[in-house]
């Protein structure tokens, strides 16, 4: 019985899955090839489905975000110099959708910077080179180009200016820049280094200068010391390491501003609101602070304002900007931990603007805070000189805080002259005839 069943399943001996394999094999080449034509056109089918579905969801997210732009500001990030350059660098793709320009006078420079726009200032003056540590040679040479900037800038609600102090470019250039983008109605935000202390007290004489003609040309002035940078890396660490980390900190104060204002939230803050801290604030304080765990709310907000990289603390600020961002599980008593924390360090009746937003880049059970202080008042004057090198005067620094405000224009070509004694650029002295030739 078991043998008859067995032979039942079977043809000639063969398996029965055996001979059903062959029987498809065994179609006629016309049959098959049909087959074959039928599967090939179903995968075409669904692979011009898909490509399809594609493209309309890429035209929905593309009409959305332009929905969405009508409402978001015109932002524009510029990078004056090689210190804003290498700035610039680093923000390359992060900050999708916004325009990042490079203004230098040194042509090799500017080749290596990766901005979406680069402009080269003052042609016919350094002939490429750069400004040799002299403002005044940057400020003409942003003179020269003032039109080309006005046009590239042109249309701004928001400018980022970033640049390091104490030399040619950025602190000759930066208050011209400055000046033609608040001429157009956009709200100026700079975040600026001061030089390291054994660059010597020249350099930070120039630093200083700038930074004061800084302040009167922009909304608000945020002032980075590059000593600084030495409490928050080890003794061990390269200059190539210590020059990245004050590249990241232009670049994080930037980018800080930026997700206040373009990352929509739970608790929602606005250009608008941005602006009303910000205009005509003057010196500004930026504290960023990160933590984990059951305190997290805590620890961050007191990284923020505590932070090694400021130079001044809080205390004094009438204006406050607090966002905390976190990737998921925000609670309520997290919110209020966290401004309990920042209120406690401010003047009391300081103007608080508070937001809550999520950001999938952090990592899980990450809490971000960051906090902008102005409002500083009579305290403003003294940010500058906080990050003094040792040896320096401080009388200089007050010299300059303390005189009468004038135009934006007249401050300019006033104060520049203070850059006149300063030595000259070899490859300009090069240039410029002898005694005796003149005398020919």
């Amino acid at each position: 019985m078991k043998k008859k069943n067995k032979m039942k399943s079977s043809v000639r001996g063969i398996p029965r899955q055996k001979t059903i394999h062959l029987r498809v094999n065994q179609q006629s080449p016309r049959a098959w090839t049909k087959s074959l034509q039928r599967e090939t056109q179903n995968k075409a089918s669904k692979k011009r489905e898909k490509h399809a579905a594609k493209q309309i969801h890429e035209l929905l997210v593309s009409r959305q975000q332009e929905q969405l732009n009508v409402f978001l500001p015109k932002i524009r990030i510029v990078g004056i110099g090689g210190a804003g350059g290498n700035a610039l660098t680093r923000m390359e793709g992060i900050m999708k959708g916004i325009e990042t320009i490079a203004f230098n006078t040194d042509a090799q420079d500017l080749k290596m910077c990766r901005a979406s726009k680069k402009v080269q200032i003052g042609k016919h003056l350094t002939h490429g080179r750069g400004a040799g540590m002299n403002p005044e040679i940057g400020r003409q040479a942003a003179e020269e180009n003032k039109e080309e900037i006005a046009k590239t800038l042109e249309g701004s609600e928001l400018v980022f200016l970033t640049c390091g102090l104490g030399g040619g470019t950025g602190s000759g250039a930066a208050p011209v820049v400055a000046q033609i983008a608040r001429s157009q109605g956009s709200l100026c935000v700079a975040i600026v280094t001061m030089p390291f202390s054994f660059e010597g007290t020249q350099r930070y004489a120039i630093a200083s200068r700038a930074w004061a003609m800084l302040r009167d040309c922009v909304d608000a002035l945020i002032t980075v010391s590059n000593d600084r940078v030495f409490n928050v890396i080890s003794q061990d660490t390269s200059l190539k390491k210590a020059f990245w980390h004050i590249d990241e900190i232009l670049r994080e104060g930037v980018q800080a501003v930026y997700d206040i204002i373009m990352k929509p939230g739970l608790i929602n803050v606005d250009f608008s609101d941005v602006k009303t801290i910000m205009q005509n604030s003057g010196p500004a304080l930026l504290g960023i602070g990160m933590a984990k765990g059951k305190d997290r709310a805590h620890d961050a907000a007191n990284r923020a304002i505590g932070s090694p990289l400021l130079d001044m603390t809080m205390e004094n600020a009438h204006h406050v900007l607090l966002n905390i961002s976190s990737r998921e599980g925000l609670t309520m008593l997290e919110v209020q931990q966290a401004a309990q924390t920042i209120t406690a360090s401010i003047a009391q009746d300081a103007r608080v603007i508070f937001g809550a937003t999520f950001d999938h880049r952090l990592g899980k059970g990450d809490m971000k805070i960051t906090v902008i202080a102005t409002g500083f008042g009579e305290d403003s004057g003294s940010v500058a000189s906080r990050a003094l090198p040792l040896g320096y005067e401080q009388k200089h620094i007050a010299e300059i805080s303390t005189e009468e405000s004038q135009s934006h224009k007249d401050m300019l070509s006033e104060k520049m002259k203070q850059f006149e004694g300063l030595e000259e650029p070899a490859f300009l002295r090069r240039k410029k005839p002898s005694e005796a030739q003149r005398a020919d």
